[in-house]
């Protein structure tokens, strides 16, 4: 049982930060009223991005992804091999100092690619990034990165925007505390993945000067934000679903007067990001030239076969390394297909203008537009005149195009109802709340399980509130103390 009391080690000013997959957003709580901070110019709601310039400047959020679209747009890649070593013949001989006398030194480049023309690189979702124990470094041209490295200016950024703020609270308050969110279960296949990657947050967060954390998880913040708003909210079964960029999270609550208890939590590595990589499969590898022929000369016949598209795609799926495409073996069938002048040939053209031009991160973007539009609206344009591209798409479409991640949602909440050991009908309020939910089809899924009992509830700031409301009860655990659930 959670009880809503201050005790006496309570701070008088609750911090809560929740730093996500594509956007972040913290909230203070002085036991009365919520306070969004804003950590963008008017808007309490920051995209998670960090960009590195080759000075190793490093610029945050909003200002980070305009940089990179201005220094990137249109440029061509230049590709060069990385030297990742140098390699040293002995003649057997034993020198005056007695080591081996060289013969000769060579670099060795091996098969690492940099992009030389570059000014500087984007990293966004890398909260994805944080429960894989076989990725701890990012290699940001010369340097390797800690993925701690990266996220720790976001946080030093909002730690800045938290003092400011609190300067127009009375009172003088300590900032070198946090209650920090987490999803039920951060993504990656290894058992201990949640425990790494708390432990790189714990580390990042102690660096942006929160030394004192706590951690809870982010359904249950959103829960506690709904029940601060709608404190009549008595005796209820009540469902969140955290549906953002990364994750889907998921919990039952029960309220009872100033308690709660948590009856269940569910949590799966699916979220706007996954939409957004099945949506360049579906709509835009067929305008590529997915599916296409390819027909080139052999030494005494001509051959015809797939073109092989299968090799280009996880590299396309992936905008932060996209540029590795840029290599003569990727480049060279693109060249020899659009020889062939046929229907095909502008498919190809496209290819080759995205992969020279590094248009992908552009793509992505649009495709969230597309996504955010038809959230509004039954039908969106997507265009993209730097390829030559102009595609209607409808609702019905995209909810098409996106089915087998709707099952995986609708899975989802009814393994959180098996884990509770409740029928549907059993739960009285359905708490949504991330970008994700917003989409159509994710409103009919909980609405048709749910009927009449689903409210939205801030969709992007709602679990900043719930977890700065954690930090003034004394809610969040430590890391020492810190379980997760399955």
């Amino acid at each position: 049982m959670n009880k809503l009391s201050q005790s006496d080690t309570s701070p008088a000013i609750g911090i809560g930060i929740d730093y996500g997959t594509s956007n972040s957003a913290a909230a203070l709580f002085d036991g009365k009223q919520v306070y969004l901070v804003q950590l963008e110019t008017n808007n309490p709601v920051m995209p998670s991005a960090t960009y590195v310039d080759r000075d190793y400047k490093i610029l945050t959020g909003q200002q980070a992804i305009e940089e990179y679209i201005v220094s990137n747009m249109g440029r061509t890649v230049e590709l060069s091999a990385e030297v990742l070593g140098e390699g040293r013949t002995s003649t057997g001989q034993i020198g005056d100092h007695g080591l081996p006398e060289e013969a000769s030194t060579e670099k060795v480049y091996g098969q690492s690619f940099v992009d030389a023309s570059q000014k500087g690189r984007l990293f966004r979702g890398i909260k994805r990034m944080l429960g894989n124990q076989q990725a701890p470094r990012l290699m940001v041209f010369e340097r390797p990165f800690r993925l701690v490295a990266l996220i720790t200016p976001l946080l030093l950024r909002i730690h800045r925007s938290i003092v400011e703020r609190l300067r127009a609270i009375p009172g003088k308050h300590a900032v070198d505390h946090a209650c920090i969110g987490h999803p039920v279960n951060f993504e990656g296949a290894a058992e201990q993945r949640n425990n790494t990657a708390l432990d790189l947050l714990s580390e990042a967060y102690g660096y942006a000067e929160f030394r004192e954390q706590c951690f809870y998880p982010e359904p249950i913040a959103a829960s506690l934000s709904y029940l601060h708003d709608f404190p009549a909210a008595n005796g209820q079964l009540l469902l969140a679903v955290d549906f953002g960029g990364g994750t889907l999270d998921l919990c039952i609550i029960k309220r009872e007067a100033d308690n709660f208890s948590v009856i269940a939590t569910h949590g799966v590595g699916l979220g706007g990001d996954h939409i957004d990589q099945l949506l360049f499969r579906k709509l835009l590898f067929p305008l590529l030239g997915k599916g296409e022929r390819w027909r080139r000369k052999g030494q005494d016949r001509e051959i015809e076969t797939l073109f092989p598209f299968e090799e280009y795609e996880e590299l396309l799926l992936n905008w932060a390394i996209s540029y590795m495409l840029n290599q003569n073996q990727f480049t060279s069938p693109l060249l020899q297909r659009m020889e062939y002048e046929d229907a095909g040939t502008v498919k190809f053209r496209r290819l080759y203008d995205l992969i020279k031009n590094n248009y992908s991160y552009l793509v992505f973007q649009t495709l969230k537009d597309i996504k955010a539009t038809l959230s509004e609206q039954e039908q969106a344009t997507l265009d993209i005149p730097e390829l030559d591209l102009e595609l209607t798409v409808t609702r019905q479409e995209f909810e098409l195009h996106i089915a087998e991640l709707l099952q995986r949602f609708r899975d989802a909440v009814q393994k959180v109802l098996d884990n509770a050991e409740l029928e549907a009908d059993a739960i009285q309020l359905v708490i949504r709340t991330g970008g994700s939910c917003l989409i159509p089809a994710v409103r009919e899924i909980l609405d048709g399980l749910f009927p009449g009992k689903v409210t939205e509830h801030d969709p992007f700031t709602s679990v900043a509130a719930g977890l700065a409301i954690a930090d003034y009860y004394g809610l969040g655990t430590s890391r020492s103390d810190h379980t997760t659930t399955g």
